[in-house]
């Protein structure tokens, strides 16, 4: 679904008079006249347009902002399943590694217990030959070590634990070089295979290579929720209950310097995915809409509907706000896009400041046509007729 907030370049929670002006400048800027070499321009000055004949209609921002949360709340649970999805793989082949290790650590085991065998029966076999005075001494043969492991180099024990993987790799040719310097200790009197550690040592060094010590176990996706609040809610902190997707029900505090679309954390009250730390749950504060008010960030805006004579003359009247009634002074000659800005009636923000209730002005005629202003309205516009 397009964004036309992305669109206009201007935020979700943006008022009237920044969405027009965000438009105008748009539509200066990509106009096809000032763009004649880019074949692109009537596409943008269009979409452009597309954009603000949503985003200036409040019923159809309304209904568009609820199509796109819907659309967001979609996304989010595909991305959810799929991170499940990747952590139940994940823990599958954990499991598989796991079990392959063992079993080769076993081999390894068995391939050590042969070989010291066959090391005591070699020192065994020398301590009863007895060497004759007038021999000459004759070198000893080298013990070979019994067993699978007396053939493997550490690449081929590295790729039936781990795999082909690079890090693997580069593991095992870590291994070698180590191996290659100790090559000439052994060769003076070493009994030890090609491999120059044994298998345990072996397989210490390895894992230490690949992991750096053992991990701390991975964090499971955030569970997403949304919590629906009224201005009043965050009026008196009042905390709310929020139901998650598993059924779960959740008590969110609303403090100070909340907003709509800000996100509240919830530590370790997440999802539960076996051999991963428990996540957390993500509540999106949704303040509501409601025919009298909604926000812009920290702003409360409302509607006040002045008659004609009012507009042109000013008054003095009130208006409501979410925590009781205001006296607010219509200048004269005031229009329906004029904004009257209350301070320190609005949201409180992080700072302890509260933000502005923003009046907006709209000019309506009487429910009956009124002659006199009928008469009125035909002289300003055709002049005086004698």
């Amino acid at each position: 679904m397009r964004d036309f907030y992305s669109v206009l370049g201007v935020r979700r929670n943006a008022g009237a008079d920044e969405i027009k002006s965000a438009w105008r400048n748009k539509a200066k800027s990509v106009h096809p006249d000032h763009n004649q070499d880019d074949p692109e321009a009537s596409h943008r000055f269009a979409e452009i347009g597309r954009a603000y004949e949503i985003l200036k209609d409040p019923e159809k921002r309304n209904r568009y902002d609820r199509q796109r949360e819907r659309a967001e709340n979609r996304m989010r649970e595909q991305t959810i399943l799929q991170q499940r999805q990747a952590a139940r793989e994940a823990a599958e082949r954990a499991k598989e590694a796991k079990e392959n290790a063992e079993r080769i650590l076993a081999e390894l085991q068995r391939a050590e217990a042969e070989r010291a065998k066959a090391e005591r029966q070699s020192q065994a076999a020398q301590g009863q030959a007895q060497p004759q005075p007038q021999a000459q001494p004759q070198p000893q043969a080298k013990a070979k070590p019994a067993g699978k492991t007396g053939s493997e180099s550490p690449e081929d024990v590295v790729a039936r634990i781990f795999g082909d993987s690079p890090e693997a790799t580069a593991a095992a040719e870590s291994l070698r070089r180590e191996d290659q310097t100790t090559k000439p200790e052994e060769e003076n009197g070493g009994t030890f295979g090609p491999a120059s550690l044994r298998p345990i040592e072996l397989i210490t060094a390895l894992v230490r290579r690949l992991r750096g010590g053992q991990p701390a176990p991975e964090t499971a996706p955030d569970m997403l929720a949304d919590a629906q609040v009224s201005i009043v809610d965050l009026f008196n902190r009042s905390p709310v209950t929020v139901t998650l997707p598993d059924g779960r029900d959740v008590r969110v505090n609303l403090d100070d310097g909340l907003k709509d679309g800000d996100i509240i954390r919830l530590k370790g009250q997440g999802l539960k995915i076996q051999g991963m730390q428990r996540g957390d749950v993500a509540v999106t504060i949704r303040v509501q809409k409601t025919e009298k008010f909604r926000t812009e960030g920290y702003d409360i805006h409302t509607v006040l509907p002045i008659t004609l004579e009012d507009a042109v003359l000013g008054c003095e009247t009130s208006v409501e706000t979410p925590t009781g009634s205001v006296q607010v002074t219509i200048p004269p000659w005031s229009g329906s896009d004029q904004v009257i800005r209350i301070d320190e009636l609005g949201l409180v923000d992080t700072e302890g400041k509260r933000g502005v209730l923003a009046v907006e002005l709209r000019v309506l005629l009487w429910e009956k046509p009124d002659d006199k202003v009928t008469d009125l309205m035909r002289l300003m516009r055709h002049g005086l007729v004698l």
